[in-house]
């Protein structure tokens, strides 16, 4: 009888970038299993200079990636609205954290807000709420693990898409009419 080979522990940072408040969660994924080890936000609201909350967004990204020692960032692309300036500003914050990533040699796997949902929720159109919804299924977590902050769970969702996209490099074909024929057709995932 041969032995069974343990598959090595992988350690996902997502990241939601923002400028006043960027989320932040942390996968540890073994075999095709994820558990949720930590999500939090880098909340930037009292820092008024721009460049002193880029600054601490590499500060403390530079922080977490040192704690956890991620293999992977899975970060959130900006989502390309109708603010010029917000777009900038975001795209700063985003590119702050990867270069934090890119310090400590952590490859970076960068989703549109779009697949992200469509992974997560099987509706690219998905809310907020119902993106943190499906994660606090996916991942077991208790009604007092959830964050008063949905920037955490976007985090959190940016690095269990990636998980999925690691397990399932092809794209699955599946569409989906409703959240109950997602659930229908991915009872895996939601048990």
């Amino acid at each position: 009888m041969q032995a069974k080979t343990a598959q090595p522990e992988r350690i996902l940072l997502g990241i939601d970038p923002g400028t006043n408040v960027m989320g932040y969660g942390i996968l540890r994924v073994r075999g095709n299993k994820a558990e949720l080890v930590v999500m939090g936000v880098i909340d930037m609201r009292k820092e008024k200079d721009v460049y002193l909350r880029l600054g601490k967004i590499f500060d403390r990204v530079t922080g977490i990636i040192d704690e956890y020692l991620p293999d992977e960032l899975a970060i959130e692309a900006p989502f390309f609205g109708k603010n010029v300036q917000s777009m900038l500003k975001l795209g700063r914050a985003q590119g702050v954290a990867i270069a934090a990533a890119i310090h400590h040699d952590v490859p970076i796997n960068e989703y549109a807000p779009l697949k992200i949902k469509m992974a997560i929720t099987g509706n690219g159109s998905a809310s907020k709420e119902q993106v943190a919804g499906m994660l606090q299924k996916l991942l077991h977590l208790r009604d007092d693990q959830m964050p008063h902050f949905m920037d955490a769970t976007d985090a959190v969702a940016a690095a269990y898409c990636h998980f999925l996209q690691m397990s399932k490099p092809t794209t699955d074909a599946k569409h989906y009419n409703s959240w109950k024929d997602f659930a229908r057709k991915n009872i895996e995932r939601i048990r």
